[in-house]
C-alpha cells in the first residue's frame, strides 16, 4: 500500500501563490505517474496537472501557463506551484498517483488539502 499526503494548502488572496507538496511512503516502487485533482462541492475531481515517472508533464487548460508539476523520484515527493491564483481555483486538492506494477488496479489517493482564493 502506498499513503499519500498533501500539505501547503491555504488561504491566499487572488494573484497570490502557493505550492502543495505530496509526501509519498509506503510502497514507493509501485508509484508510476501522478497527478493532481481539484474537487469543489458536488462536482467531481478534475485533473490539474500530471507527471509521468520520467517528467512529462501535462496541464489543464484553465491552470496552463499559471501552474508548474515537479517531482523529486529519489525524495517521493511531487508538488505544485500555483501563481496568480483565481477564486475559481479554489476547492480542495487531491495528489493521486498510479499503480506501476499492477495495470488496472485502483489508483492511491491523498486526503487532500484545502485551498481557497479570495477576490
Amino acid at each position: 500500500q502506498v499513503q499519500l499526503v498533501e500539505t501547503g494548502g491555504g488561504l491566499v488572496q487572488a494573484g497570490g501563490s502557493l505550492r502543495l507538496s505530496c509526501a509519498a511512503s509506503g510502497r514507493i516502487n509501485t508509484i508510476g505517474s501522478m497527478a493532481w485533482f481539484r474537487q469543489t462541492p458536488g462536482k467531481q475531481r478534475d485533473l490539474v496537472a500530471s507527471i509521468t515517472y520520467s517528467g512529462t508533464t501535462d496541464y489543464t487548460d484553465s491552470m496552463k501557463g499559471r501552474v508548474s508539476i515537479s517531482r523529486e523520484n529519489a525524495k517521493n515527493m511531487m508538488y505544485l506551484q500555483m501563481n496568480r491564483l483565481k477564486p475559481e481555483d479554489t476547492g480542495v486538492y487531491f495528489c493521486y498517483a498510479a499503480n506501476r506494477r499492477t495495470p488496472g488496479s485502483n489508483p492511491y489517493w491523498g486526503q487532500g488539502t484545502q485551498v481557497t482564493v479570495s477576490s
